[in-house]
């Protein structure tokens, strides 16, 4: 990346400790409420059917829910969007029932849960359910995920002049896995991106290429926690200032020390 990025946000879509919806956390992400960072309430993504509900696991449903969300906020159809979906981990919770399997005597390994153990499975759950037939990937870059793929998305927009739903996602890791990765809170956001000419957006997006430097803390410091435990929580400075309208910049944690610097005009 060489050169500056500008997108329109046209939808957001929020999920995690207290979190349940992006008009639910403004008030919060502000500092006119306390922030309490309750346990998630079931996840029933309205996008999912009943059946598809039961066999997907709670990284996938919570994926779907902030995706579904974003969609609904940008009033444009699923089926029109482009999607990055960008995970730092991906499914632990089926890596951990897979390897639990793979030390029984038969190896009883389900096609459900092996099904449901790619890196893209919440991609494919969104594309199937949403007719979304669009442009579609799925990344992971450790802490730099969000900041990764925002890149991604902004990049499409660009040099496509078309929307698209970034979801950024990750959940906490089961009590074997917890030790050996970063992931300790479940947390996911989802921005629908457009080009800037298009319908006004809620606020403009500048990317500048990366740079060193250290990410932009978050305020209130209530969230502080939940920043350090999920990477897609690395939002949550670029959230706040949009919440209250606020423009500014704010310095992603990006690859190798370095920082992804994003300008938000509100």
């Amino acid at each position: 990346m060489s050169e500056s990025l500008t997108v329109g946000i046209r939808g957001v879509g929020v999920v995690g400790p207290g979190l349940a919806s992006w008009e639910e956390s403004i008030p919060l992400l502000c500092g006119e409420q306390a922030y309490e960072p309750t346990e998630l309430p079931p996840l029933k993504p309205a996008l999912l059917p009943p059946n598809e509900r039961r066999r997907t696991t709670q990284l996938i449903k919570l994926a779907i829910q902030a995706a579904e969300q974003a969609q609904q906020h940008s009033g444009i159809e699923a089926a029109q969007l482009a999607c990055v979906f960008a995970s730092a981990e991906g499914d632990t919770f089926i890596v951990d029932r897979l390897c639990e399997a793979l030390i029984l005597p038969e190896k009883p390994v389900s096609p459900t849960q092996f099904h449901n153990s790619v890196h893209n499975a919440p991609a494919g759950y969104w594309a199937i359910a949403g007719a979304a037939r669009r442009f579609s990937t799925s990344i992971a870059a450790a802490g730099a995920s969000f900041a990764a793929g925002l890149l991604e998305a902004a990049t499409f927009v660009a040099s496509e002049g078309e929307p698209v739903l970034l979801v950024a996602y990750d959940i906490a890791l089961p009590e074997a896995l917890a030790p050996f990765g970063d992931s300790h809170s479940p947390f996911a956001v989802a921005l629908v991106l457009a080009p800037v000419d298009e319908q006004p957006p809620l606020g403009r997006l500048t990317l500048k290429p990366p740079q060193p430097g250290s990410a932009t803390g978050i305020e209130p410091a209530a969230f502080v926690s939940l920043s350090e435990q999920n990477a897609a929580a690395q939002v949550l400075p670029l959230l706040s200032r949009l919440a209250g309208s606020e423009s500014g910049a704010v310095n992603l944690a990006y690859l190798d020390d370095t920082v992804l610097p994003v300008e938000l005009v509100c």
